[in-house]
């Protein structure tokens, strides 16, 4: 799919290693189970449904041993699902579904670095971008102690964390102590930035986790740059002036960017 919006038919035996025959007992089965289509057009072809990536990193990570069971769904945005999961020892984690074909591909490709320079590239590909990226940061940022999900496995367009528990800042009228949860959140910014190397790039009150005993959790980092970027600078005073505008807006604190971009940067 990399090459082909439908993958020809007559590729197929050459790419699965599959005969004829077992490729005509196969197909019908997987398309009546919804996970690829058949397409007849100028030539006869085959694409892989949402529900087939989703079936095949499933399968590769209960064959790894890291996922044994799915519980509730945790969130569901325009570009994510996540879901409650179980690994095989009971450890409670959550699953992280990359979903980017609910965006448009012109603001994808814009915003995006790893799909710019690509002519032809499937949504499932995207996410498997998208996912590969975001477990690329957690990596980077989760062993100098910023407040992220421990990054667990990744395959396709699933990532495996630790288990996320709260809800979105955006979602609170009231909060204890905004100043002190504003400054925990650009402190996490900072270590992020000196400490790791990287700045997050799409930080907003949509993506910061409020966790039991008010502390703040910061997710989705598929968009993060490294620090010596020539844009890093200007897409982390983005994330600091998005967070300081919504605490001084809804919670009515006396931080200013210049003080928070200070204290980020120093």
């Amino acid at each position: 799919m990399a090459r082909h919006r439908y993958v020809p038919e007559n590729d197929l035996p050459r790419l699965t290693k599959l005969t004829k025959r077992e490729l005509d007992f196969r197909l019908p089965r997987l398309t009546k189970f919804g996970l690829v289509e058949h397409w007849v057009g100028p030539y006869t072809g085959y694409v892989l449904y949402t529900a087939g990536y989703d079936c095949l990193a499933i399968n590769a990570l209960v064959k790894a041993g890291v996922l044994e069971a799915f519980g509730k769904p945790l969130g569901v945005g325009k570009e994510s699902d996540v879901y409650d999961a179980l690994a095989p020892k009971g450890e409670q984690v959550a699953v992280k579904f990359h979903r980017l074909g609910r965006i448009s591909f012109r603001t994808t490709r814009r915003t995006r670095g790893y799909v710019a320079q690509r002519h032809h590239i499937s949504w499932l590909y995207q996410s498997r971008l998208a996912a590969e990226k975001e477990f690329e940061a957690l990596n980077i940022v989760y062993p100098h102690h910023v407040a992220v999900p421990k990054p667990i496995s990744q395959n396709r367009h699933l990532v495996v964390m630790g288990m996320i528990q709260g809800a979105e800042l955006a979602e609170f009228s009231e909060i204890p102590n905004p100043e002190k949860t504003l400054k925990e959140i650009l402190s996490n910014v900072r270590k992020a930035y000196h400490k790791s190397g990287v700045v997050h790039a799409d930080l907003s009150e949509f993506n910061i986790i409020m966790q039991p005993g008010w502390h703040t959790l910061i997710i989705d980092w598929p968009q993060y740059v490294r620090k010596e970027e020539p844009h890093a600078d200007r897409l982390l005073e983005r994330d600091v002036k998005n967070v300081v505008v919504f605490f001084r807006r809804k919670f009515k604190t006396r931080t200013t960017l210049e003080d928070a971009l200070s204290y980020v940067k120093a």
